[in-house]
This record gives C-alpha cells, sequence and structure tokens, in this order.
C-alpha cells in the first residue's frame, strides 16, 4: 500500500476548549496543522499504512515544522514542494457546544497552492510506486490554477493505473474564483469532470446534491431524519451518471446540536450491486453510533476516508462490508480526538467495530 494525497495544508488556530475566538483575541491560541487530504494521509500512517502527501507551500520555518510534524507520523513528505511566492494558509476554528454551533474562518487567500498550475508538478515522481490516489472537493475550490492542478492530478494517476478517490467536500465559503458564476454552479461545472476519472467517490449529506445535483428525498440532517433508500438512490445515481465509478460512499451525519450527532455510513459497491450500511445493531438493522459528548468533529469525513482507503487496501478489512464498518467506527472515534487528525490506532478501531464501545478504562 502506497497511498498519495494532494492538497492544501493550513495552519489551524483555535481556542483552548470550547472558547469563543472573541474571548481569547488578544490572547493565545493552539496551533496546529490540518487539511483534507493531509488528515487522510496521517490517519492512513497512523494505523500502519504507507501514504505521501503532496503539495506546495513556501520555503520558511513553518513549512520546516510541517515536514517535522509529518515524519513523527510517518508520513512520506519527500514530496512537498517549496515555493518563493505565495504563503501558508491559516483557519481560525471555533468548537460549537450545545446549540450554538462551531464555526471556521479562513484567510487562505494567495496560498502557494492556490497559485500553481498542473505544469508546476512533477507526476512520474509523485505518483512512482503509488497504487492510490486521494484528493478532495476542497483543492479545485481554491482557484482556477489548483482546479487545473487537481483534474490533471486525478487523470495522471489514472493513466499510471492508480486507484482514484475524491470526498466531493463541498464548501461554500469557497468556489469564488469565476466572476459571475454562483459557487454551487462552479463546483458542478469543475467536479463533474473531476468526477469522471474517480474510482470511488465519497460524500456527506450535501456534497452530491451541491457537486453533481443529486439529491436525496425525506431527510433533514438538522432535524435528525435520515433516509436510508434515499441515499441509497443517490448513490445509484452517481454510478449511473458516471459508469466509471465502483464504490460510493456517504456519511450519514444526524445533528442534534453541537456535542449529540448519530454516525453512520453506507457503502455501494458497484461488483455486487450491494449497498453496505454500518452500523448495524444485532439483528441486522442499520443502529448509528449516537455520540453526546463530541470533542471536535473537524476531520471527522477524513477520518473516514483515510480509514476506508486503509481497510480496502488491507486483504482482511477488504470485504465492502468489513472496510465500511471499519471506517464508520475510525470516523466515530475522531470525534473523542481534539485536533483534525485522528490519533487512533487500528486496534482501537476494530475493538470499537467489533462491539467494544463503552468507554471503560483498558488495564
Amino acid at each position: 500500500m502506497r497511498v498519495v494525497t494532494f492538497g492544501e495544508v493550513m495552519l489551524r488556530l483555535a481556542p483552548a476548549g470550547k472558547y469563543r475566538l472573541s474571548q481569547v483575541i488578544p490572547g493565545e491560541l493552539q496551533a496546529t496543522f490540518g487539511g483534507g487530504e493531509l488528515n487522510v494521509a496521517v490517519s492512513i500512517a497512523r494505523q500502519g499504512g504507507q501514504s505521501a502527501f503532496l503539495t506546495a507551500v513556501p520555503d520558511n520555518v513553518v513549512t520546516d515544522s510541517l515536514v517535522a510534524e509529518l515524519r513523527r507520523w510517518n508520513v512520506d513528505a519527500d514530496l512537498i514542494q517549496r515555493d518563493k511566492t505565495g504563503r501558508f494558509g491559516i483557519y481560525f476554528v471555533e468548537t460549537g457546544a450545545n446549540q450554538r454551533g462551531g464555526t471556521v474562518t479562513y484567510d487562505r487567500d494567495q496560498a502557494c497552492i492556490a497559485l500553481r498550475g498542473p505544469d508546476k508538478y512533477d507526476w512520474n515522481t509523485a505518483f512512482a510506486g503509488a497504487d492510490w490516489f486521494h484528493i478532495t472537493g476542497i483543492t479545485p475550490a481554491l482557484s482556477a490554477p489548483a482546479a487545473a492542478s487537481a483534474l490533471a492530478a486525478v487523470q495522471e494517476a489514472k493513466k499510471r493505473g492508480l486507484t482514484t478517490s475524491c470526498d466531493l467536500n463541498f464548501r461554500k465559503k469557497l468556489w469564488k474564483w469565476k466572476s459571475g458564476t454562483k459557487p454551487a454552479d462552479l463546483a458542478r461545472e469543475t467536479m463533474q469532470q473531476l468526477v469522471a476519472s474517480l474510482d470511488v467517490v465519497i460524500a456527506n449529506e450535501e456534497d452530491a446534491e451541491l457537486t453533481l445535483g443529486i439529491h436525496s428525498e425525506g431527510t433533514s440532517v438538522e432535524h435528525g431524519q435520515i433516509n436510508l433508500e434515499g441515499y441509497e438512490s443517490v448513490a445509484r445515481q452517481i454510478v449511473s451518471q458516471y459508469p466509471n465509478v465502483k464504490k460510493v460512499a456517504i456519511t450519514l451525519r444526524e445533528s442534534y446540536s453541537a456535542d449529540h450527532n448519530n454516525w453512520g455510513a453506507m457503502l455501494l459497491d458497484v461488483a455486487t450491486d450491494t449497498a453496505h450500511f454500518a452500523p448495524l445493531n444485532d439483528d441486522g438493522a442499520y443502529e448509528p453510533y449516537e455520540m453526546r459528548n463530541i470533542v471536535d468533529r473537524v476531520g471527522a469525513g477524513d477520518s473516514f476516508a483515510g480509514a476506508l482507503i486503509f481497510a480496502l487496501r488491507t486483504p482482511e478489512l477488504s470485504k465492502p462490508e468489513a472496510a465500511l464498518r471499519y471506517a464508520v467506527a475510525a470516523s466515530c472515534l475522531k470525534h473523542t480526538v481534539w485536533g483534525d487528525f485522528n490519533d487512533v490506532s487500528r486496534a482501537e478501531i476494530e475493538a470499537l467495530m467489533n462491539g467494544s464501545g463503552s468507554g471503560r478504562v483498558q488495564r
């Protein structure tokens, strides 16, 4: 297994606990790294796989710290490109509580990766020895050059025989780089080209509609209503419109408050024409994990994607139903971990997927 991911890495600045930014500035913020594709690479490495992260960042001491951090997580940092122009993106996070939702504020204009076009990357070097490539819909949302690079990356990976995956990840605060075009319209115009070269599509309850125009009927995430048949229909519409896609995974989140969510997922496997759901109760019916004391939900979708890729490339976890159970358990545990990275082991994930979810102290 060698998985290459490509996207922007940012400096994450956040107050401790559940303080608001207005309560701590001026004052102290906790600085870590994060970004959709980087989070996936870290998850894969943390669980025992091989991963490499491709990005463009400034040639400065922040990048030195990034490289050191990736090496600590056993992520291959040799593909990181250092530029003389551009900057390191930043985002500010407030963790929500009860009825106050969390917020993310971006400060990433003119980031290095947003200024780089596809001709600035050596795809032969990037994909040497790799068998899987992963990207998200965040990268093409940054700028026209980044969108061109994202599309080229997927197409170049396919040319070399890699399995390709993308988490659609619509971000309404992005997709503003084409004047006169609404964000959702620009996303659809761009992502439909990218999806045409994918093997695996990953999405949440809104992504398929906002990026591909495919909607699930009878669902209201805010009111805790999930229509399982509706999501299976969405997945089947995706593979009908894009026959190159072999698997579609959709995470199922029911939000009752910032601290109380239900969590599960479905996976449509085209080879067997079967839709799998997880987790299941003893009767084999879908019964989501109930999470009542969420520590940090940022990066949950990335932890799902990383664990799904890891499982699909691990023989004893590779059957679709097992891979889905593993990915859902991993992403459930991410809600207990502060920061973007999912710092949980394969053993912890397998314990939860096999029914050990009491939270008792392990002695």
